[in-house]
């Protein structure tokens, strides 16, 4: 139901606060803060309120230009959510257009990122270096302007974009994870005396972002963890892409986010003398509730043939255009329309808004030179600056371990990395006793009990999908280094943020993952991955560790801290692990640090090459004793091994050795680029000791000295 907050208003002092005829309303405490609004909304400036009218319109004239100038595109969300767009952006969000990583400016995550050309438009108008022929080029090869926003990365760097977002209610969490970060730093480095952070977190979602529920459990999280610094614009405009939205829901969106913790507003859309206050009051409320502001919408908005239907979310509007533009006040036949007047308005914006700025630089400036160890150790955060993959190896004492599970090396290194990188921080999906990956004497992230928002342990509760969003989100942040811990066979239900991790290059986020293979034994096959390693392994960009012993988990984890062009999936063990003593700790590291080294080297002429990765190595070590011609090569990460050089390559697997058989406790296709015979899983396991487990389904020394006998 489409309302005005005047009638709202007055139906309510007819009514009552606990709601009137076809209008849900939220509780009397949130309806007041509301009602408050309202009343004041009528005295903001009149001249302030046209220019951001203007400019919603030229917004809309620019996503149509450019939607129809590509013919492809959706035009439903630019348009219907144009007002709020100009509130953020020509009014209420604090940035600087000259220096668009100012470490202090408020973040916009555009989590309906199919509504791309809504952020495009925004930032060519509030003045970041988007040029207008870049916005021309919308979906176009090598354009700034790509179909859904994109991080900064070797492919696209279009300034004002905090993250990638297109797969719905991932930028939810995203937001999420940018609010953990902005909490976490303000508390680490503010003082009495001088304040270093204290921006907002903003998003932008539809229907389809909270039907997915991912963007359910962040929420629940972020109202658990009292993040009030976050506040989550729903554009309501009860449209999805097939249907009318009430087709496949019928829930109270803002009562399920009232419950969740949330304080919430609900509002005309369009109203932009209310958007302005309720954002401005959002803001100023600091009560330990994030923030949740309903705009009910039109989707369209301005193009009559489709607004208000299920036809106006893609590019089906392209053939009205032009008598749309006519209708909200473009000049007629002038694509790609900003009026004098924007230009000017938003210059004023920028210089009201670099005012902000250089008295935060004056205020960080003073900070630095009273606290010159942390100014020193924040700068080197920020420029992601850690000491060399070889110097933090060398700085890591040997661990000298006997038989162990790699997940309890794991839980040895982690307390090694933590100290040797300040900034970087774990958290578990509630299973920080069996992945131990705990950080000791660092606290726990978050709000009430023992927790304080200083804390480097995050307990996340059984939201395996959010903590992956959420660890995206401190990545883009772009302070601290977030890994996240569970079991790997539930990495799937987050495997949407690998993926986009991967996609954007997040060298500052990474997994712990354990209990690796079906030696995870008595829970069954339901607990015992076969298809994981290799599923993630499939995914570009993504480094996939799996190390057969314990110092070569210490490679695994300085490779996943000191790598910055993508993230990475340490794999861990839930069983013991015998130890590759005969080879000197360093040379292991050096080895597994690029991705696959000479475990046991041969007697005599090469014959036989096997290779093998994680608890399978000491299978292949004691089933090549005793046969002089068989090298056994330890691979714990393909991925690292294949950016050696093609010398290193040819040292470690020599092509002059066709006859290789390589073992892992997972499906087999993979080894098949390395090896001729694969000794592998490619079935479900079934529920026995792991031991068990692994000797009938072949993963035995003898099962694999039996297969070299019949290799001669």
């Amino acid at each position: 139901m489409k309302f005005s907050m005047l009638a709202i208003a007055a139906a309510a002092l007819t009514a009552g606060v606990n709601g009137f005829a076809g209008t849900q309303m939220p509780a009397a405490r949130t309806f007041a803060v509301r009602q408050s609004t309202m009343l004041k909304a009528t005295e903001v400036e009149t001249d302030k309120m046209a220019a951001l009218a203007t400019a919603a319109n030229e917004a809309r004239g620019l996503a149509m230009d450019s939607i129809a100038a590509a013919h492809s595109g959706h035009m439903g969300l630019p348009l219907g959510a144009a007002e709020i767009g100009a509130s953020l952006y020509g009014s209420q969000m604090t940035y600087n257009a000259k220096d668009p990583q100012w470490m202090n400016r408020d973040r916009f995550i555009l989590s309906a990122g199919h509504g791309s050309m809504f952020l495009y438009s925004w930032l060519n108008l509030a003045g970041f270096d988007l040029p207008m022929e870049e916005v021309k080029n919308f979906r176009q090869h090598h354009s700034m302007t790509p179909g859904h926003p994109e991080f900064p990365n070797s492919e696209h760097n279009t300034p004002g974009i905090e993250c990638t977002t297109g797969p719905l209610g991932q930028g939810v969490a995203n937001a999420v994870g940018f609010a953990v970060s902005e909490k976490m730093a303000a508390a680490k480095y503010n003082t009495e005396e001088h304040t270093i952070f204290d921006h907002h977190i903003y998003a932008l979602a539809g229907d389809g972002c909270f039907q997915e529920g991912v963007s359910a459990e962040a929420a629940a999280f972020a109202a658990h963890e009292k993040l009030d610094n976050l506040i989550i614009f729903y554009d309501a405009n009860e449209v999805t892409l097939d249907k009318m939205a009430e087709y496949t829901q019928s829930e109270d969106v803002l009562k399920r986010y009232e419950a969740y913790g949330w304080e919430v507003y609900d509002i005309d859309g369009h109203d932009l003398a209310v958007i302005e206050e309720t954002i401005a009051a959002a803001k100023a409320s600091n009560n330990g509730k994030p923030k949740f502001i309903k705009c009910n919408t039109i989707i369209g908005k301005g193009m009559e043939e489709t607004e208000g239907t299920n036809a106006a979310h893609g590019e089906a509007g392209v053939p009205y255009v032009d008598n749309a533009k006519k209708n909200i006040g473009l000049p007629e036949g002038e694509k790609w329309f900003v009026s004098e007047g924007t230009r000017d308005y938003f210059g004023e914006v920028q210089a009201k808004n670099e005012a902000t700025y250089n008295e935060w630089q004056a205020t960080y400036k003073a900070w630095s030179e009273a606290n010159p160890d942390m100014a020193k150790e924040l700068e080197d955060a920020i420029a992601d600056n850690v000491m060399s993959a070889d110097d933090m190896i060398a700085a890591i004492p040997e661990l000298n371990a006997g038989a162990e599970a790699t997940r309890v090396s794991g839980y040895k290194v982690i307390q090694e990395i933590s100290k040797l990188v300040p900034n970087y921080i774990s958290g578990s999906a509630d299973l920080h006793g069996s992945t131990r990956n705990y950080i000791d004497g660092a606290g726990n992230f978050g709000a009430g009990f023992d927790k304080d928002y200083a804390g480097k342990n995050l307990y996340f509760g059984i939201r395996e999908h959010a903590m992956g969003s959420i660890l995206n989100g401190i990545a883009y942040h772009g302070i601290f280094k977030a890994s996240g811990s569970t079991f790997l066979v539930f990495v799937d239900y987050f495997r949407p943020t690998v993926r986009v991790a991967g996609l954007a290059e997040l060298g500052r986020v990474s997994w712990i993952l354990t209990h690796d293979s079906i030696g995870v034994g008595e829970d069954g096959p339901t607990h015992q991955p076969v298809e994981t390693v290799s599923g993630l392994r499939v995914i570009p960009n993504v480094d996939v560790y799996r190390p057969a012993d314990a110092e070569e988990t210490v490679a695994a984890f300085v490779s996943s801290v000191t790598r910055k062009e993508g993230p990475t999936a340490l794999i861990f063990s839930r069983q013991n692990l015998d130890q590759n003593d005969a080879v000197p700790a360093m040379e292991r590291r050096a080895g597994a640090l690029k991705g696959a080294y000479v475990a046991k080297k041969e007697e005599g002429d090469l014959d036989t090459i096997v290779l093998a990765t994680g608890s399978e190595v000491q299978h292949a070590l004691k089933a090549a004793e005793g046969r002089a011609g068989v090298r056994v090569v330890s691979m714990p990460c393909m991925e690292a091994f294949e950016r050696q050089s093609d010398e290193y390559k040819e040292e470690v697997l020599p092509s002059s050795c066709t006859k290789r058989v390589a073992m892992e406790a997972g499906v087999s296709g993979l080894w098949y680029k390395y090896a001729s015979k694969v000794v592998g899983v490619d079935r479900f396991g079934f529920s026995a000791p792991g031991d068990i487990v692994m000797k009938e389904l072949g993963m035995s020394a003898d099962n694999l000295s039996g297969v070299l006998d019949s290799m001669q």
